[in-house]
């Protein structure tokens, strides 16, 4: 493996030279910066072809924001042309689809970037690419929490034209902060200029890395109090059907049961997949050993891929109106049934 530090960009005192160093083979989550150029004064015909060993990471990173992407894309393919798929629910969902196929693009770029461009500034847009994807992913899966919790809370009054408009707002606000965040590293918040402040994911600094931790901190704990906020609901719910009814059937019991496996299962996916990432960045820089970086990197990373499993394809709706897309067919038990308290 090669040295777990960022490849070293010397300060040359004139500032054009300084910032064409400093622009060189910059690239999110290129922890092994490979030295692939010849700076002698030589002439271009007697330079000789320069082989430069392909990273398997790099590789890994590719092929998953290759299948990410196209995983995603079949999502919101599924949303746009299907006439039914309106409600608040599957806006957001087609958001966090959009919001992860950004991020398998941003992996894609980053590999092209890498290899082939060797831009500094287009490496800084593919960084800014990754970190609006990724940041819009988490804020989706929050907003999706509050919708979640709005329709059992609200049930009354969660189908109105409010509803629709509250969050449509959401959505903007969301993609303002996102987009935002990811701005970040081109206006200048990075680590080129300083190696020693780089984060596990340069050119991030280390300022920024935590940052953004801390505030994936904070949405998860949102998320887990929302999360018991809706068990406590759909609780009181069914015992209210029970003591109308004199006694719990046993179909509402298992249903109750099974909303709540449910939202342990969505929880613990998305603690799992994010908490090790964000408590590693608090801790580490650049200087730390880069295994580690790949070992909580890369279940972030394939969130992107859980994500339609969990929120998309485990939805009758869209489960419907993929087999109708794959075979022309609707199966008769995948009808329209009302809402759940196994669905949220």
């Amino acid at each position: 493996m090669a040295d777990n530090t960022v490849a070293s960009c010397p300060v040359i005192h004139p500032p054009a030279a300084a910032m064409s160093n400093l622009f060189q083979n910059t690239s999110f989550f290129n922890l092994d910066v490979l030295e692939a150029k010849n700076v002698s004064p030589v002439p271009s015909w007697e330079l000789e072809p320069v082989h430069i060993a392909v990273n398997p990471w790099h590789v890994l990173l590719c092929v998953t924001g290759t299948l990410m992407s196209c995983e995603n894309a079949v999502v919101i393919a599924l949303i746009v042309y299907t006439p039914t798929l309106r409600a608040p629910m599957f806006v957001l969902i087609g958001s966090l689809a959009f919001a992860d196929l950004l991020a398998g693009l941003g992996l894609i770029l980053n590999f092209i970037v890498t290899y082939i461009i060797d831009s500094g500034f287009v490496s800084l847009l593919s960084v800014g690419l990754l970190i609006t994807a990724f940041s819009a992913s988490v804020l989706n899966i929050l907003a999706i929490t509050v919708d979640r919790y709005l329709s059992l809370y609200n049930a009354l009054t969660y189908h109105t034209e409010r509803t629709v408009a509250f969050t449509y707002i959401t959505l903007i606000f969301m993609w303002f902060i996102s987009t935002t965040l990811g701005s970040l590293p081109v206006l200048g918040w990075n680590c080129l200029e300083d190696d020693t402040t780089c984060s596990i994911c340069p050119p991030v600094n280390k300022n920024n890395a935590a940052a953004l931790a801390v505030s994936f901190l904070m949405i998860f704990a949102l998320i887990l109090q929302l999360y018991l906020q809706i068990c406590k609901i759909a609780f009181r719910h069914a015992q209210q059907i029970a003591v109308q009814r004199q006694f719990m059937t046993t179909s509402h019991s298992s249903s109750t049961t099974k909303g709540v496996s449910t939202l342990t299962t969505i929880l613990g996916t998305f603690a799992l997949c994010w908490i090790p990432l964000a408590m590693y960045s608090l801790v580490a820089d650049i200087r730390s050993p880069v295994i580690y970086t790949y070992v909580t990197a890369l279940p972030a990373i394939c969130n992107s891929i859980i994500n339609p499993m969990i929120y998309a394809f485990r939805n009758p709706e869209i489960l419907r109106s993929l087999r109708i897309a794959c075979c022309g067919c609707m199966p008769h038990r995948l009808t329209m049934r009302p809402r759940t308290p196994s669905d949220v």
